[in-house]
């Protein structure tokens, strides 16, 4: 039980800290479509380049920051009979829909990305439009890394789970 405690913990910490680089990359997005807005708005303007920066920017977000948002339960989940089970009953919903539903998800986008991501890579596939992002395989690249970095999370999850359901763990005050 030691072990699975300190792989929980290594996956933990690991997505708290690219959760918390992703969130500067947050910070970067709200100023390149600020820039964007300024730039169509008063000078009449847009760059192709711009535009999609934006969309890479926030696909890396939403694709690499997925684990973190795990880690503090930040998922949108349907919890009308969750949120009244006590722990251990929320632990068991976890741990099932880890099993169950998120790591067979996980893997079925890992597997299926692969291929499309390194076809990417190895022609390093850029923007089809003039003045567009010459790296787009790099987006491409965070698709399965960000479901590696989910899965993994998922495992973390399904650890806890299974160490609140044996009592070898209570969760902490506030979280579900």
């Amino acid at each position: 039980m030691n072990t699975l405690k300190m792989l929980s913990r290594w996956i933990d910490t690991l997505n708290e800290w690219i959760g918390r680089g992703v969130a500067w990359v947050s910070l970067a997005l709200v100023l390149v479509i600020f820039t964007d807005v300024v730039m169509r708005y008063l000078f009449n303007t847009s760059f192709v380049f711009t535009q999609e920066l934006e969309w890479h920017l926030f696909g890396f977000i939403f694709l690499i920051g997925a684990g973190y948002t795990l880690l503090h339960d930040g998922h949108v989940r349907v919890d009308i009979i969750y949120q009244r089970l006590g722990y251990k009953g929320q632990a068991w919903v976890n741990l099932m829909g880890v099993i169950f539903f998120l790591i067979p998800g996980c893997l079925m986008v890992v597997a299926t990305s692969w291929k499309f991501m390194l076809n990417s890579f190895l022609i390093l596939e850029g923007s089809p439009d003039p003045g567009g992002i010459p790296f787009r395989f790099l987006i491409k690249g965070c698709i399965p890394a960000g479901f590696v970095l989910l899965l993994m999370q998922g495992v973390s999850l399904a650890i806890h789970s299974l160490l609140q359901i044996t009592g070898r763990e209570i969760p902490e005050e506030g979280a579900s």
